[in-house]
């Protein structure tokens, strides 16, 4: 009888390795091990990857690339959505959560596989966000999950590779790191409690320049469109550039603490240095080109925008239809920003844009009044106050 084929998310980590021993040896399937790429991992990475899992004893292995369908359909509206969880986190690795399930999941069809598994555990967001991305787009696939099933700690996963003759180095390292293209996530030791921050050693970009640098970003209909004055047709490409940039000052290094989709309260660390300066510049362009109401809308749809893709959302309709508030906006986000950069720091310095509403015929902040007359505001003024003197001559009438 031929064997009932599984499809396993893997990223060569323990969990995941245990679950190719055991899905193989144990539950008797034809295991089918891949790894989605959202660009944050290296061609040697992935050859390595490979090679551990037909080690383990993985029928098929597949690298899905997934790096420029993450970018169109996921970090051009953060960046749009100006997106910063908590005012202070880019939803980096976790947002790419989403479109590695997608990829596992549309392969598994592909290849016709009885069942899918992840080896999230039972405490953090990633399992959700597999499995609710499973279920929506094949409800019909099993989903097998035995490190959150059976609760298994460290010490028994490496017990049981050693036993069935699996020999590696899994020593614990220091800290957990996740590197993304929309930045890196560092957890471990001081990021569990709640009076540490990590130290300058557990960063994987150390700080290699000094004094200070001009980096101009440009941006055409909300992208981000030239570095430095060099165009980049390339997004991607355009991001790691900004990245090598910033990270070599230590910029877009914070601790993020929110609440999981689970319930419970979480803490990071992580380096972010192109989510940083480019949506920080892209704010300052749109502060620049778009309207009062458009930027006080713009606010409340990109703090539903980043909740619901941070908590497993995505494939919500209402994603799309925020997705298009968010490109109606960005047609006059045209321009280039002049920033400043500096060890741990960086200045906004000013934007240079055709559509600029600051620079009107109408008139001069503070200075020269040019499209109304002191008598025009006198009449607003008075007008524009009349419920507050309504509701205070009430107060004084009723002591």
């Amino acid at each position: 009888m031929d064997k009932k084929r599984v499809v396993l998310a893997f990223s060569g980590g323990l969990d995941t390795s245990f679950c190719v021993k055991y899905l193989s040896e144990e539950l008797g399937y034809e295991v089918y091990t891949a790894i989605a790429n959202t660009g944050g991992i290296s061609d040697e990475e992935l050859a390595a990857i490979e090679e551990r899992a037909y080690k383990l004893g993985a029928a098929h292995h597949v690298a899905l690339d997934v790096t420029e369908e993450y970018y169109h359909k996921c970090i051009k509206y953060m960046v749009y959505g100006n997106i910063l969880r908590n005012g202070t986190y880019p939803i980096s690795v976790s947002s790419e959560r989403t479109f590695q399930a997608i990829a596992i999941i549309e392969y598994a069809k592909r290849v016709g596989a009885h069942c899918v598994a992840h080896g999230s555990t039972g405490a953090g967001n990633d399992q959700v966000r597999f499995d609710l991305t499973f279920q929506i787009l094949a409800p019909e696939i099993e989903i097998i999950t035995p490190t959150r099933d059976m609760t298994l700690t460290r010490e028994y996963e490496i017990s049981y590779l050693k036993e069935h003759g699996y020999q590696t180095d899994f020593t614990k390292l220091e800290y957990s790191i996740n590197k993304g293209l929309w930045g890196t996530s560092i957890g471990g030791k001081e990021t569990l409690k709640s009076e540490q921050t990590l130290p300058e050693s557990a960063y994987p970009s150390q700080v290699t320049k000094s004094g200070e640098e001009s980096l101009t970003l440009t941006f055409a209909n909300g992208e981000i469109a030239a570095v430095n004055g060099v165009d980049y047709a390339d997004k991607v490409e355009a991001i790691r550039t900004i990245e090598k940039i910033g990270s070599a000052y230590g910029i877009g290094r914070d601790m993020h603490v929110g609440d999981t989709i689970i319930g419970i309260k979480g803490r990071v660390g992580f380096e972010a240095a192109a989510p940083m300066l480019i949506i920080a510049a892209h704010k300052m362009l749109e502060k620049h080109t778009l309207t009062k109401w458009q930027l006080y809308w713009k606010e409340q749809i990109g703090t539903w925008y980043g909740m619901f893709l941070h908590e497993a959302q995505y494939l919500d309709p209402t994603m799309r239809d925020m997705e298009a508030f968010l490109d109606s906006t960005q047609q006059n986000v045209n321009g280039t920003v002049e920033i400043t950069l500096r060890p741990y720091s960086y200045t906004l310095v000013g934007v240079t844009t055709d559509f600029d509403l600051m620079k009107t015929d109408f008139g001069e902040y503070g200075e020269v009044n040019k499209a109304w007359s002191a008598d025009d505001v006198k009449g607003f003024t008075k007008i524009m106050g009349n419920s507050m003197k309504i509701y205070y001559n009430k107060k004084r009438q009723n002591g």
